[in-house]
């Protein structure tokens, strides 16, 4: 019997912006500002809703709901990110590695299962209003809520789990800015890589694309629902229900395809890292922007709750 001798790896050092030497302070800044518009943002929807009372509506449970698994995915990778930046140690022991890994998947995953689940309910609210009450009941909510974080919790343990069970050894240099499952892969050894890497790619793109085809059957319900609408007037306003909720289904699908369904091929280091920018940093950035600007109901109640606290004549 053939035995091998391998070094385990005990820490990992990420190289992610090590191809961008010069832009490093200019990437802190912007991403600093950005993370930190993602808080706030994410910060006012939650306490609007809380504060208005005709926002106690599923929509707005699943909105807040949405907001937090955003401000928990974002602080388990950009804070660390931020500081890397700065830094010239960009080393990161085995257990905060796996502990970035658990705590950026869960929310992550979260996150698609709550689009899901908020599909679900513009569909219930177009295509059944008269049964939405009964559908949407506030018990039958918060479970939805639940079984979201659930799903999340269950598919973060799976693949972290599954990744730092396997043996690491050789180079320790991570290629990304994060503790991301593919660059981890590449420093794995073992007979089972493979197995591990076929399990959780399976896992991710299961997940996401059961999500995806969810949300699409959904539209395709809630499309045909509106066309049957006679007025012009009234189909407007029933798409425009739907309008913020779909948009970020686009913006967060388009940049998670991007990162879990790109085909497999040499990839340059400065491409992959900018890719994951974009899910990371950006995707977290536009999603309470576009909830905030494109739902007239939420853009009133924050002009009420916050802007006629600093001048009370204006609103």
């Amino acid at each position: 019997i053939l035995k091998l001798n391998y070094t385990s790896v005990t820490e990992f050092i990420l190289i992610g912006f090590s191809t961008f030497p010069h832009l490093q302070l200019m990437f802190f800044l912007l991403f600093l500002l950005m993370y930190l518009f993602t808080l706030l943002g994410n910060l006012l929807i939650m306490v609007t809703v809380w504060r208005e009372h005709s926002l106690h509506t599923p929509m707005y449970l699943f909105l807040c709901a949405l907001s937090i698994s955003e401000v928990l995915y974002t602080f388990a990778i950009i804070p660390r990110m931020l500081a890397d930046l700065l830094s010239t140690d960009r080393s990161i022991s085995f257990r905060a590695c796996a502990s970035q890994m658990f705590f950026s998947f869960t929310p992550g995953f979260t996150h698609s299962f709550l689009l899901t689940v908020m599909g679900y309910d513009r569909y219930v609210a177009i295509c059944h209003p008269l049964r939405y009450n009964v559908l949407m009941s506030p018990q039958g909510c918060a479970c939805l809520v639940v079984w979201s974080w659930a799903g999340g919790l269950v598919v973060g343990l799976v693949v972290t789990s599954s990744i730092f069970q396997l043996t690491f050894c050789g180079s320790n240099e991570i290629h990304y800015f994060g503790c991301h499952v593919p660059p981890l892969l590449k420093l794995a050894c073992g007979t089972e890589v493979q197995i591990v890497a076929k399990g959780v790619g399976l896992v991710c793109i299961a997940a996401l694309l059961g999500c995806g085809l969810l949300i699409l059957l959904s539209y395709a319900f809630i499309v045909a629902a509106i066309l049957r609408i006679p007025s012009a007037e009234g189909r407007h306003k029933a798409f425009s229900t739907c309008a913020s909720h779909l948009t970020v289904v686009v913006v967060h699908y388009g940049f998670a395809s991007v990162i879990y369904l790109k085909p497999k091929g040499p990839q340059s280091l400065e491409g992959d890292t900018l890719m994951g920018i974009t899910y990371t940093v950006l995707t977290p950035f536009l999603s309470p922007i576009i909830f905030s600007l494109r739902n007239k109901e939420l853009k009133i109640a924050m002009k009420k709750t916050f802007l006629s606290k600093l001048y009370p004549s204006s609103v």
